[in-house]
């Protein structure tokens, strides 16, 4: 079985987070929902709070297959100024291992210089934080070992995406079908 890791921050956008969890879930995929804000409650851009699994203290992403970052704001600065995730995720893409950002996350990696010469995609608007990227408008981009996408209304099609990365298409295509998603 696959497993993940999904940061959250103060200010994440619910929709990006919580449906990207739920379709990995339904994969059977081990998503592991880790705070970066030093407690398990972290609140969103629309004030739902959320109890996650674990604080990142307390995680070894040693195990991991891939590391995700939802997007909103302030929930992405956030996570673009935890220094320990930017560490992370430097020492990840080095290694070729598989990355995941949504709505204006993708800047994180932009900033990190992690999208040099790669295919992107993110929140209209925020495509100068892709530095040394081809922006795209596409919904869902993979290019090599990142994955991104634009927002919440294609956080579906984002978590189907990781679906078929961390699994398989036709595991996918099944999951698709089983929500009624495209009909």
């Amino acid at each position: 079985m696959a497993k993940v890791y999904v940061f959250f921050a103060d200010g994440f956008e619910e929709v990006e987070a919580l449906t990207t969890v739920d379709l990995l879930r339904r994969a059977n995929v081990e998503v592991v929902m880790t705070s970066i804000m030093g407690k398990n409650t972290v609140t969103g851009a629309q004030g739902i709070t959320v109890c996650t699994d674990k604080i990142f203290e307390e995680i070894d992403p040693s195990d991991a297959d891939m590391l995700i970052l939802p997007g909103g704001q302030p929930g992405t600065t956030n996570l673009s100024q935890y220094k320990p995730l930017t560490d992370l995720l430097t020492e990840w893409n080095a290694k070729g291992k598989k990355m995941a950002a949504i709505c204006a996350a993708p800047t994180v990696f932009g900033g990190l210089g992690l999208l040099n010469g790669r295919k992107a995609t993110c929140y209209p608007g925020c495509e100068s934080g892709l530095t040394g990227a081809q922006t795209s408008t596409d919904r869902v981009v993979t290019d090599g070992n990142i994955t991104t996408s634009r927002g919440v209304g294609t956080a579906i099609s984002f978590g189907l995406e990781l679906v078929s990365i961390l699994d398989d298409k036709k595991t996918a295509e099944e999951l698709k079908e089983a929500i009624v998603y495209g009909h």
